[in-house]
C-alpha cells in the first residue's frame, strides 16, 4: 500500500521543473516585448507570441496547482510554491497588459526611454530564469540566488528613475498633442508595471531562502 501511494505522488523535482517551465514563458514574453518597442509592422505579431506566451503560463500555473493538491510531500511550504507560481504568472500576465495597451491604442511608435525599460525587463527576466533555476539546491547557491533577487530589485529602481524621465520628456514633446500624452504615459505605467511584478518574484524566490535555510 505504501508503495502504491509513493507511485502516485509526484516527485519533488516536479515543481521545480514547473518553475523553470514557468519562468522560460516569461523570458520568451520579454523578448517579445522588448521587440514590440522597436516598433513597426511586425507589432502587431509581437503582441500576438506575447499572448501565446501568457497562455503558455497560465497551463504552467494550472499544472503547478493541480500538481499540489495531488503531493503529500512539496520540496517547501504549500503556500510558498502557490505564490511564487502567482508571482510569476502575474509578470506574463502584465506583459500581456502592456502589449493589449499598445493595440487599443494603435501604438507603432515608442519612446527611446520605453525602450531602456524593456531592455530592463528582458534582463530582469533572464535573472529570474537563473534564480529559479538554482532553487532545486537553494543550500548551495544561497549567495548567488540573494545576488540575483537584489539585482532584481536594483533593476525595478532603474526602471522607476527611467519612466520618471521618459514621462517628463514625453510631457514636454507631447504639449500639443494631449492624447498623445495620454496614450504614452499609459504604455510607461504598463511597462513600469512589468518590472514591478519581476520584483514580487524576486522577493518570493529571496523569502523562500530565509524561510528553509
Amino acid at each position: 500500500m505504501i508503495g502504491l501511494f509513493q507511485a502516485l505522488m509526484p516527485r519533488e523535482d516536479k515543481f521545480f521543473d514547473l518553475f523553470d517551465r514557468h519562468a522560460a514563458t516569461l523570458t520568451l514574453g520579454a523578448r517579445a516585448l522588448r521587440e514590440l518597442l522597436d516598433g513597426g509592422d511586425g507589432a502587431t505579431a509581437c503582441c500576438a507570441r506575447i499572448m501565446r506566451h501568457e497562455g503558455e503560463a497560465d497551463i504552467v500555473a494550472a499544472e503547478t496547482t493541480d500538481a499540489l493538491r495531488k503531493s503529500f510531500i512539496t520540496p517547501f511550504d504549500r503556500s510558498d510554491i502557490q505564490d511564487l507560481s502567482a508571482a510569476l504568472d502575474d509578470a506574463i500576465d502584465q506583459m500581456q497588459k502592456t502589449a493589449k495597451a499598445s493595440l487599443l491604442f494603435e501604438v507603432q511608435s515608442f519612446e527611446p526611454a520605453m525602450r531602456e525599460m524593456g531592455d530592463i525587463v528582458v534582463e530582469a527576466a533572464a535573472l529570474t530564469v537563473q534564480a529559479i533555476g538554482m532553487l532545486k539546491d537553494m543550500q548551495k547557491h544561497r549567495v548567488s540566488i540573494n545576488a540575483l533577487a537584489a539585482r532584481i530589485i536594483e533593476l525595478e529602481d532603474q526602471a522607476d528613475a527611467i519612466h520618471d524621465r521618459g514621462l517628463k520628456a514625453l510631457l514636454h514633446e507631447r504639449q500639443k498633442d494631449p492624447m498623445g500624452f495620454i496614450i504614452g504615459r499609459e504604455i510607461y505605467s504598463q511597462l513600469e508595471k512589468v518590472v514591478d511584478r519581476f520584483e514580487d518574484v524576486a522577493k518570493r524566490f529571496s523569502g523562500i531562502l530565509i524561510e528553509h535555510l
